[in-house]
This record gives C-alpha cells, structure tokens and sequence, in this order.
C-alpha cells in the first residue's frame, strides 16, 4: 500500500492515519484508494483486530473534499466511488472510532460520521460546507448527520455552514467525548483499550444489531433482537467463570 493512509496496529486497535499533512489531510481519490484497502483487509482480520481508529496527520483530521481535484475533473475507479467507500467502512464488522482534532469539514464530517463513535479534541472543528461551495452532498451528509444530531440540529448545521467545536459538538451528540487538547491520543487510546476488555464477539454482535435495527419501528426492533440476534459467544462461560473465581 502507499503513504496516503497509514496503518499501524496495537493490542487489537487499527488505526488508519491521512497522510496529506502538507494538504491538511485534503481527501482525494488516491486517499479513498488506499483507505478501501486497509478496509478490506481489515473486513478479513476480525480475530487480530478488535476495533478501527480513524484520525489524521499533522494539524488536523481532514480539511475535506479536495476541492482542487473537485475543480479539475476526478478520475474514479468505479461510478460513486467514495460514498461506497464510506459506507464499507462504516459496515466494517468491527466497532469504527473517528478521533477527530482540529479541522473537520465537509467531506472530512461525512467520513467522521461512518464512525459508531466520534472522539473529538477540544480544538475540534466540525462543519458542513456544502452550501458555502453551491454544493449538495452525494457522501451520506443528508442521512449519518441527523441520525446523529436530530433533523433540527442537522438543518442548522448544514443551512448555516456554522463552525462547531469539539465542546459544541460533544453537547449535541455529534461527538461522543470531547477530551483536552495535550492528551488527546492517549485518551482515545484508553478508550479504545476499556472497550477491547469486553467480548470482541458481543461488540461485533452489537454493532451489528444496531445496524440491522436502525429505522425499525420497536415492535419489530424488539422482534428482531429476540429472533435474528447473534446470541451466545463463544467466551461467554469462560468470561462467566472469571467471573466466579473473583
């Protein structure tokens, strides 16, 4: 693979890093190549990867759409190249985290919503520029952002181009956990680390469904949950017997 998202792995986390700090993590064609790989290999990992970490390079998670490559014309591998990408990593089997510093806009939100959970560092940025660009969003910006935020919070957001901090964001739900500038890696780490303690098998059962039951009415989620769930792991007596032993 190439240098444009880099991947390093610990203790069950995969973190994908943008690479493009000299471009503010701009997100261009070749970025979205390299990122379906990682994803591809990590859709075939499950067992040495319990989780994915999403953040950027440098000064910031992603300034968004490269709008250089908007204005000249992009080559795509395949018709709605980067939607597909964004939604293969938001189906990764494994929980995804987007740990978003500084700049996070546009495009680069729309990435960060594929995340189950965003982390954001106070000095975070979120915003949605379609409309200051004359632009509509075809990324999932329409659908992820109010399922995160409400439609109300969604429409401000989106129809003002406002910028949000990572403090704003945290208080209305688009971020999980706004953590201090200084430790924010290693609280995300931490994060990722008290998760990874549980049954990797329940936080792929779980994520799974909840997807499945998104948009349910609660009769049929609670059906769904009661019939079509994953049931028992294959840890649980040993988890259960720990347990006893304490």
């Amino acid at each position: 693979m190439g240098d444009l998202v880099l991947r390093s792995d610990d203790k069950g986390v995969a973190t994908l890093t943008i690479n493009r700090p000299d471009k503010l993590n701009a997100l261009n064609v070749p970025v979205f190549e390299e990122l379906e790989a990682h994803v591809a290999d990590i859709e075939a990992s499950q067992d040495s990867v319990g989780c994915v970490v999403v953040r950027g390079a440098g000064r910031c998670f992603s300034a968004g759409h490269d709008l250089g490559d908007i204005a000249t014309g992009e080559k795509l591998p395949r018709p709605n190249y980067q939607p597909l990408v964004i939604e293969r990593l938001a189906n990764l089997p494994q929980p995804v985290i987007s740990a978003v510093h500084s700049h996070c806009y546009t495009g680069a939100l729309e990435l960060a919503l594929a995340g189950d959970i965003v982390l954001a560092s106070e000095n975070a940025k979120f915003a949605d520029t379609h409309a200051k660009w004359s632009l509509t969003p075809v990324w999932g910006m329409s659908q992820r952002l109010p399922r995160r935020v409400g439609k109300t919070k969604a429409a401000e957001m989106m129809l003002t181009a406002q910028t949000y901090s990572g403090r704003q964001a945290e208080t209305m739900g688009l971020a999980n956990v706004c953590y201090a500038n200084d430790s924010f890696y290693d609280d995300v780490a931490a994060f990722c680390n008290v998760m990874l303690e549980n049954s990797w098998f329940s936080l792929r059962a779980l994520k799974k469904l909840l997807r499945d039951t998104d948009g349910l009415d609660l009769s049929a989620g609670l059906a769904h949950e009661i019939y079509k769930s994953e049931g028992v792991g294959p840890d649980m007596q040993e988890r259960i017997a720990g347990f006893g032993k304490k």
